[in-house]
């Protein structure tokens, strides 16, 4: 329940803190599980949150932020209307079991934005740099949607 309310915490300060007001809500469903958010800080600038569930790691809750830079001139420079970005960034997770994990992110991901709809469809691979309790490699792949709350 605290990773919930550390969740939403997030959610209301990146909601009231952004000028672009493009915040969006959602899911993603892969290695791990779980709700995602993503605030836009420009057109080519965003933070996201996630909570998220492993099922194969024993149940094990993540809690992960990321800073994403879009690269949206990949696929069409002019139109930011149903626009197809490519991402990557940087962040953070931790894994909550019995052993905590702290690591690095480094997210690179697609994303597809509706033109007529408040709606975003993603999916991202994420290399992870897991420093504490002990150095190691893991990797997080997902897809998801998000929908924009005030747009």
């Amino acid at each position: 329940m605290r990773y919930l309310l550390l969740f939403t915490g997030f959610l209301f300060v990146a909601q009231s803190s952004s000028a672009q007001d493009e915040f969006g809500i959602g899911i993603i469903v892969g290695e791990p599980t779980g709700i995602t958010a993503k605030q836009w800080l420009s057109k080519q600038h965003a933070i996201d949150a996630g909570v998220a569930w492993s099922f194969s790691h024993d149940t094990t809750v993540q809690i992960h932020g990321d800073y994403l830079y879009h690269r949206v001139y990949f696929f069409n420079a002019d139109d930011y209307n149903g626009r197809i970005p490519v991402y990557f960034g940087i962040g953070g997770r931790t894994v909550l079991s019995d052993e905590t994990q702290v690591g690095v992110r480094f997210p690179v991901g697609i994303g597809r934005s509706m033109k007529d709809y408040p709606m975003e469809f993603f999916f991202e691979l994420v290399p992870i740099l897991d420093v504490a309790p002990d150095t190691d490699f893991d990797f997080n792949a997902a897809i998801g949607f998000r929908y924009y709350l005030n747009q």
